[in-house]
């Protein structure tokens, strides 16, 4: 089926090579009329597919900032094809240089099961402003999500045009082996190696969206209980299973224990009936539960404070969250991206102190930084590296449709969504017309007295 695909949409490609910017928008308009109509379908299959996600919370963390995406490019995608005429240099004149946008042919996007509709319509959405095909790979951990949408862009689009491949790890292999003319992938740091590794072989340009631990600094004097919330809320969506979900704080050693009590009464707001709240998302499986469970016992064993805000629900695959403090540095729950709604406590003595405590480990997907004082924002933005930075907030830079979505270092490489997505999937050929009139023959064999000149004159 894989190969089918593939060939069935590289044919369709070539006998339409550059859809106009009227397709492209039909094309973006389907997409989002399919989750617009069939919102509620949506969330039905993707809740079934983790034991329990509030409709509500998929609407606002997949539906909206999916159909936002959608907007943004129909609005701009005439504007992202313009031929962009560039500087020629002065000795080329009166010869031009531009850039023209193609698209690349056929794209491979491989998505995670934590967020399966903004992750997968997403980047779809971006290759098809810029004028793509593209085949779909959904997480085998939401096979009811993945085969919902297979039946409703089936019946509305071309199989041709966009494919959802179903099936497990084997399909997803064989479909990141095939010569896609890009590549992107968004899960794990350990299976972005195997997609790198696979995508070589056919020299298959990739954008990988991985994952890691990302921090979150309180600067001295910042309001410890609005960080608390802040960064509560961003740790609860979901129940923690989001690639830039705050993974540990780092914040003044005087402030722990008021930062864990606001927290605490956060959390409580947040969720009233507690782990029984429909509100709070189940763990997507047992593994993934069980693996929680035993990272906070691992933490327990080696002496680290546990405090748990409320209590499991092992039957629903409700985790509820835990904040960890005073853990030695080498257990798993502080060197492995957590991926639920364990939060780890690190106290520090310095700011300065906390920027080499960031900078000592893998460059993360996400930063959040609390402080009023922009002098010292501007210098901590200046001092640090990650895939992107919410200031005073948490995850809130993925959803503006302007800023390129991407990681550095082994949280990813490359960017998408606006105008970062549509040159992702395009390509920037570089032209430049000769002029009618021009001296080029100057420069023809046999060198001699003349071409010497030119160059002494030429050399900068």
């Amino acid at each position: 089926m894989i190969d089918a695909a593939f060939d069935s949409q590289r044919k369709a490609f070539q006998q339409n090579p550059n859809p106009s910017a009227r397709e492209r928008r039909a094309n973006i308009d389907v997409v989002c009329h399919i989750l617009s109509e069939h919102t509620d379908k949506i969330a039905h299959a993707i809740s079934n597919d983790f034991g329990h996600r509030s409709q509500t919370e998929t609407r606002l963390m997949e539906i909206f900032p999916t159909l936002s995406n959608g907007q943004h490019a129909r609005k701009y995608v005439a504007r992202w094809m313009r031929t962009e005429r560039v500087r020629t240099g002065t000795w080329f004149r009166p010869g031009r240089s531009y850039i023209v946008k193609q698209p690349l042919g056929v794209v491979g996007i491989v998505a995670p099961w934590n967020y399966p509709i903004n992750l997968s319509i997403g980047p779809l959405i971006a290759a098809l402003a810029a004028g793509n095909r593209a085949m779909v790979k959904l997480s085998e951990f939401t096979p009811r999500t993945s085969e919902l949408l297979d039946r409703l862009f089936g019946e509305r689009l071309n199989r041709d045009l966009v494919t959802f491949v179903q099936g497990g790890a084997a399909e997803a292999k064989a479909m990141c082996a095939k010569p896609f003319d890009h590549l992107l992938f968004t899960g794990s740091t350990a299976v972005g190696h195997s997609v790198m590794t696979a995508a070589a072989a056919n020299l298959t340009p990739v954008t990988l969206e991985l994952g890691g631990k990302s921090p979150v600094i309180i600067a001295p004097g910042y309001s410890i209980d609005h960080a608390a919330r802040r960064v509560m809320l961003g740790k609860c969506l979901n129940a923690g299973q989001t690639c830039i979900a705050p993974d540990y704080v780092l914040l003044p050693r005087a402030e722990v224990a008021a930062f864990r009590d606001a927290a605490i009464k956060a959390v409580a707001q947040y969720y009233p009936r507690g782990m029984g709240s429909d509100d709070y998302t189940s763990i997507v499986n047992d593994h993934h539960f069980n693996r929680l469970r035993d990272w906070v016992l691992e933490a327990q064993a080696h002496g680290a404070r546990i405090d748990r805000i409320g209590a499991d629900k092992p039957d629903a695959r409700k985790f509820a969250p835990v904040l960890v403090s005073d853990a030695p540095l080498n257990i798993r729950v502080m060197q492995e991206e957590v991926f639920g709604p364990i939060l780890t406590l690190v106290a520090y003595d310095s700011l300065q102190g906390a920027l080499r405590f960031i900078a000592e480990r893998p460059r993360p997907l996400a930063m959040y930084y609390f402080d009023r004082s922009v002098k010292r924002t501007r210098s901590v933005l200046e001092q640090s590296i990650a895939g992107g930075v919410t200031v005073n907030d948490t995850m809130l830079h993925f959803a503006q449709d302007a800023l390129p979505f991407g990681g550095v270092g082994t949280s990813g490489m490359g960017s998408y969504h606006g105008v970062h997505g549509f040159n992702t999937f395009t390509k920037m050929k570089g032209v430049y017309h000769q002029s009618r009139v021009n001296g080029a023959h100057l420069l023809n064999p046999p060198f001699g007295r003349t071409i010497e000149r030119l160059l002494r004159l030429l050399t900068p």
